[in-house]
Formats: structure tokens, sequence, C-alpha cells
């Protein structure tokens, strides 16, 4: 039997706003090393094409110190979905990338764009990355405009040319079609400047000379399309078939499920990403960990969880959210936050909201199905409200699902297993 160190492995790579994040996998989906390195730790920000390559470096520097260069046989990036960056023909970076959340103010661009997309498309909307690209599109020597991801793999693998469906769905790409679109041209957009578009998981390249150096690696090492940070976490999960769902309680409640169609709804904004021959539509609510966070401490909420009996309810209809408006499972910019009457127990109301977020979470995968999803089968949570016993029992109980556990809450294990995916494409497992 093949010694365990000796076994061949993937790497998968997450940047995101606060640093960036490698992690070791083997076939058999098991994490041999991670290792996470801040942005911030060279003085650069997230704003900074320089910050992500350093942050990327020092973590995949980190985690080859602890496993055996030698075995490694693919690498895959997943970076933040909607981020744009200009570039020169040698990939060198024009301008300070738009973010994520960042927003086009351009009446002009977003009305060009309004009046050509289709209704469904992901790329209609303030901080789509088609108004981006519009936006970089005429600075001098401008030769490609790529996604965060896109611009870091290329520095593995020399292609600056390339894009993943995920990545590439805000700026307009028809997951369906598996093509740009005529009417982003009818935009105005130069369409020789948008990247080459293939699956997650597909085999872009090998290491540039450089690279190998770099990182002492083998020149041929394969590089991996990725894909991005919220479809990334869905795959770190292990959730993987039809009606598997997926819930994050961190600051906002996201819910996603696995469908065999895809579902787009812009004014609950829902749209789908492609996995493989399956997509993954999902939706996030104002209401979240935020709501408790405004009432209570962390300490305090994990002394409170202990005093609650979730066995019980507390017939309270609460609607937690932090101010007025709401996007999804009910799209309302209105609805106001429904938090009384209170208990004078605070573990009670610390429950009743339990109950308020557990009941928006059942509404949203219920609004999915409505709009042509399946039915849900199984739920995955991850978040910090995921290892809240107590709140797990009442969502349990209300969702009445199976609940199994997440095999890992690191995007970067998500991409780890499209690298495993390009290897096994290319014979080197």
């Amino acid at each position: 039997m093949q010694p365990a160190a000796d076994k061949p492995l993937a790497i998968g790579i997450d940047i995101g706003t606060s640093g960036a994040r490698a992690v070791a996998m083997r076939p058999d989906f098991s994490m041999a090393a991670h290792s996470a390195v801040p942005i911030d730790r060279f003085g650069q920000n997230a704003r900074d094409p320089a910050g992500w390559w350093s942050a990327v470096g020092a973590a995949l520097t980190e985690l080859l110190s602890r496993i055996e260069r030698a075995t490694v046989r693919s690498i895959a990036v997943d970076g933040t979905s909607g981020t744009m960056l200009p570039v020169d023909g040698a990939g060198r970076p024009l301008a300070e990338p738009l973010m994520y959340n960042d927003t086009v103010a351009d009446d002009t661009i977003l009305a060009a764009i309004a009046h050509r997309a289709p209704a469904t498309s992901a790329a209609l909307g303030v901080t789509s990355g088609l108004a981006k690209a519009l936006r970089f599109q005429h600075l001098p020597g401008v030769a490609r405009l790529l996604h965060q991801a896109d611009w870091i793999s290329a520095k593995f693998s020399g292609r600056f040319d390339l894009s993943d469906e995920n990545n590439a769905l805000k700026t307009g790409y028809d997951i369906e079609a598996r093509r740009w679109p005529d009417w982003i041209a009818a935009t105005g957009l130069r369409m020789e400047l948008l990247p080459r578009v293939v699956e997650p998981g597909d085999v872009t390249g090998t290491l540039t000379a450089a690279a190998a150096d770099l990182f002492g690696l083998p020149r041929d090492v394969i590089v991996v399309a990725g894909t991005t940070d919220g479809c990334a976490s869905f795959l770190a999960t292990g959730a993987e078939a039809i009606g598997d769902g997926v819930t994050a309680l961190g600051s906002s409640l996201t819910v996603k499920i696995l469908s065999d169609r895809p579902i787009s709804e812009p004014r609950f904004g829902i749209y789908s990403h492609r996995l493989g021959n399956a997509w993954l539509a999902g939706g996030a609510s104002n209401s979240g960990g935020k709501v408790l966070a405004r009432h209570f401490p962390l300490a305090r909420i994990i002394e409170l969880s202990a005093a609650i009996d979730p066995t019980t309810e507390t017939g309270l209809d609460y609607y937690p959210l932090s101010t007025a408006g709401e996007r999804f499972p009910i799209a309302d910019p209105a609805l106001r936050p429904r938090l009384a009457p209170r208990p004078a127990d605070d573990a009670d109301y610390l429950k009743a909201m339990f109950e308020g977020i557990a009941a928006i979470e059942a509404l949203g995968y219920h609004r999915l199905a409505e709009l042509g999803a399946p039915a849900l089968t199984s739920v995955r949570s991850v978040g910090g409200g995921a290892a809240n016993p107590a709140w797990t029992e009442i969502r349990q109980r209300r969702l009445g699902v199976r609940f199994l556990p997440a095999l890992s809450d690191e995007a970067a294990a998500g991409t780890a297993r499209l690298a495993l995916m390009g290897a096994g494409k290319a014979g080197l497992l």
C-alpha cells in the first residue's frame, strides 16, 4: 500500500477580502494541511493586487512547508465574485480593482445593461461585473478584463486570457448556452477584452518556470480552473446530491440548494451557478447573526443558549432584522423588524429570535422550491451559528430534514476538490 505521505495532493487557494487560505487535499477528500495569511501582514489591503499575490504566496509557502512538495499534482483558485481587474498584455494590473461590493454609479453604463440584458441576468445591478468591465475598457493599454480568481490563477499558469463559468456569471456569461451572449456587445463592451471561459475543474495549463521556481514545485503541476468563494464554500461541505442544502449562519443568513435546473428571480436576488451537470441556487436574507449581536454579546448568547429548551415553542412570531428592509425570502425594502413583545426572560427572547431566523430559513428553502428548485432533502450548516446546539435543534424541528455534518467550512477545501477533479481528468491520481 502506498504510504500516506506519498499520496498525491491537490491544493486549493481561497483569496478573500481579509487574506488567503490554502488547503492540501488527498484523493479521499481528507485534508493533509492548511494555512491562512492575512493581507495586512504585508502592509497592503484588499484592493491591492500585489497584496493578493503576497498573501497567496505566503499562504502557499506555509502550506508547502507542511507537506512533501513532490506529491503536489494540481492547484486551483477561488476569489470574490464580481471583483474585476483590468490588465495589459503581460497581465500587469492597470488600475485599482473594483471589488465585489463596489458600485458603479454611471447611469449611462447601467442603462446600457438594463436595456439589453435579459431580466434574469446576473449582470444587472450596480455591483455587476459587466458594469465594472464597461468602466475599465477605456483604460490605455488594456488587453483583458479579468476576475480576481482569473488573475491569481494566471500568476501560476501564465494564462491571462481565461476565466471560469462561475466567476463569469456576473459579467453576463450565459451559463445555459455556455458562451458570451451577443447582447453584451450591444452594451458597447469590446468583446475581445473578455476572457475565454472554461468549466470549473478544467485543466488550463501547468506552472510557469517562474512559479515553479518560486515555490519549489515541479513544472508539471497542473493549474485547474477555479470558482467563486461562494461556490467553493458550498463544495467544501461535501454537498453533492440534488436537494442537498447548505445554510450559512454568519452575520447574515444564506441558503443554497443543489438543483437539477437553473433558478433565477432577480427580485429575490436569486441566480444560479453551474456546477457540472447541476445548478447551485440560493438567496441571502438580511436576518442572521448580526441581529443577535445587536442585542447580546457572544458570551451572553452562549450563556443564554444553555438555558434554552429547544423542544418547546415560545409562541412568538418574530422576523428578526436590524433595520427595515428584506431581500430574501421576502422581497420588501420596507419590511419592518418584528421583535415584540419581548419576554421578561432574556433566554426566552433569544429563543424567539432563534425561532424567527429558523422560520426565515425554512421559508427560504420553500421559496426556492416554489421557483422550481427541488424539495430540500438534507442540510449542512456552516458559520458561527452552526455550532449552537439549541439553535440547531430548533432549526431541525422547523426544517424537518436530515442535518448532515459539513466536511469543511473552508472555501479553500472546496477549491481543492476542483483541483482534485482536474488532476483526475489529467490522469494524475
